[in-house]
Order: C-alpha cells, then sequence, then structure tokens
C-alpha cells in the first residue's frame, strides 16, 4: 500500500483531459476539491469541459485549468510543465492518461501506426513524468497515476501494438514505484477494462475481425471515481471490470487455457482462408506428385 491522502487541495495535472476517462477524471477531481488542469491536444474540447464545470462553479473553491498540449511532443510536454508552475505554482499528482490505440493483426499494420502508438502511449508517459518529477517532489502527498489497461496484464489477438505500449506502461510504473518511494512519491496503476468512451472510434486503424462493443463496458464516470479512490486510499493498482480480472486470472494461473482458446478463436475467424490455403497446399503436393 502506498500513502493515504486527502485529496481537497491537492494540485493535480490530467492528460488526455478532453474526452473519456481523462475528462470524467477531471470534473469528478474538481468535485472533491482538487485544483485541476486539464491538459489535451483539442482547443475546442477543452473549452467546453472548462464551461460545464465554470456553470457549477458556485458551490465549491476548487478551480480547473485547461492547457493545450500534445504529450508525444517536447513543446507539449514542457507546455504542461509551464502551465502547471503559472497557474498552481507547482504539482501534487500527475495522471498519465492521454492514449490512443488500433486494432488488426501484427502483419497487417503499418509500422508507423506503432511508432505512434508508442510515441504517445509510452514515450509521451515516461517524458511527461521524467518534467514533472522536481515539481512532484517538492509537492504535498504527490503521486503519480498511469491510466493503462487491461490489455498492459493480459494481451490478446489483434491488439499486439496497444498491448505492447501498456506492458511497457506496465513495467516503467512498477520500477519507478520503487525508485521514488525515497522520494515520498507514490506510483498508482489502473487498469481499465471495456469502458464506454470514444476510444474506439478514435483509433488510428481498425482491422481487428472481431469488433469489440465498448458501450457493454464501465462508464468513464465510474473509472474515474474508483480511481480518485485508489488514490485517496494509497492503492498501488486496481483493475477494473470483473471480466478484466477474470482474463487476467486466467492468464496467470491457466496461461495454456487461454492461449488455447486465443488460437481457436483466431482460427475461427480465419476459416475460411485457413480452408483455402489447405486446398491450394494440397493441390501442389498433387501436382508435384504426378510429375514426379
Amino acid at each position: 500500500m502506498g500513502r493515504r491522502r486527502e485529496l481537497n487541495g491537492l494540485r493535480v495535472l490530467i492528460t488526455g483531459a478532453s474526452q473519456g476517462i481523462g475528462r470524467a477524471l477531471a470534473i469528478a477531481a474538481w468535485q472533491r476539491g482538487m485544483r485541476v488542469m486539464a491538459a489535451a491536444r483539442s482547443q475546442q474540447l477543452l473549452d467546453e469541459l472548462q464551461a460545464e464545470v465554470m456553470a457549477k462553479s458556485s458551490h465549491t473553491d476548487a478551480v480547473l485549468e485547461i492547457v493545450v498540449a500534445d504529450v508525444s511532443t517536447a513543446e507539449g510536454r514542457q507546455r504542461m510543465v509551464d502551465a502547471a508552475q503559472q497557474k498552481f505554482g507547482g504539482l501534487d499528482v500527475l495522471v498519465n492518461n492521454a492514449g490512443i490505440g488500433a486494432t488488426g493483426h501484427f502483419v497487417d499494420t503499418d509500422p508507423q501506426v506503432l511508432r505512434q502508438i508508442m510515441e504517445t502511449n509510452f514515450f509521451g508517459t515516461t517524458e511527461t513524468t521524467r518534467l514533472f518529477l522536481p515539481m512532484l517532489r517538492a509537492g504535498n502527498s504527490p503521486a503519480i497515476v498511469m491510466i493503462s489497461s487491461v490489455a498492459g496484464r493480459q494481451a490478446v489477438p489483434a491488439r499486439s501494438l496497444y498491448s505492447a505500449s501498456k506492458y511497457a506502461v506496465q513495467g516503467f510504473s512498477e520500477a519507478l514505484r520503487a525508485e521514488l518511494d525515497k522520494d515520498g512519491i507514490d506510483v498508482v496503476i489502473v487498469n481499465p477494462g471495456l469502458t464506454q468512451t470514444n476510444f474506439s472510434k478514435n483509433m488510428l486503424e481498425q482491422k481487428a475481425r472481431m469488433k469489440v462493443d465498448h458501450m457493454r463496458g464501465m462508464t468513464s464516470e465510474e473509472v474515474a471515481l474508483r480511481t480518485l479512490d485508489a488514490l485517496a486510499k494509497g492503492k498501488h493498482e486496481i483493475t477494473l471490470t470483473g471480466q478484466a480480472k477474470l482474463m487476467i486470472a486466467i492468464g496467470k494461473f491457466l496461461p495454456g487455457l487461454f492461449h488455447k482458446l486465443a488460437k481457436k478463436k483466431v482460427r475461427e475467424l480465419f476459416a475460411e482462408e485457413i480452408a483455402d490455403r489447405e486446398k491450394r497446399l494440397a493441390a501442389e503436393r498433387a501436382n508435384a506428385s504426378r510429375t514426379s
């Protein structure tokens, strides 16, 4: 367990805060009395978020500031640091939430897509963290929250690129937690399962044959509340949704079964192509036999 903390009054910066989990986190943190800096690439969506909060601001002293920034660029990361210093005079909690994804089998993907995913999901996270560490060391009850994914604990077919980025975040976060304990900085990992967001619509590529209905998942508001509760209680890691927990448990304790089921599903999805290939190979063997 990490350190318990009172969230009211803490200064928090949330990346990827214009939509989905990030937006819900910004609103939930503001409602709990935190001083929120919402960062994202879209000025319009950030303005809408701020307007929504300001319309309700009469009942709280909490604030919500915005900064337009892309975590995948050095300029964007520095802009967030400058904004936190100018508006809040420092930072207590960093939430690395910004992320992008893609689906499809690795052999069919564009190499540039993987690089884009890693630039945002992994390097955006690590380098944003690096820049904010001096502020966090001087902060009150400091913590870093990593919004990862169940895909960072158990990989599944057609999500190899996204899973690779989240496995990298998982390893980085676990090592960082031990490294920063001496500085009094907690590292909290959040692994959402299916969540009702526009994440699938915003993917760089969607080539997976098996579609996943994210609207059947947990709401982003519920993810936000569970995340803030974990931060307040000093938890090291939480995994959200029973389905996600079950998938991780099967992969951990019954890996043979998990991979057997995964391979079976892939073969079902590609049954026609497999049959065609086997027919072609059989014909080639027959021709070779006749000519020998």
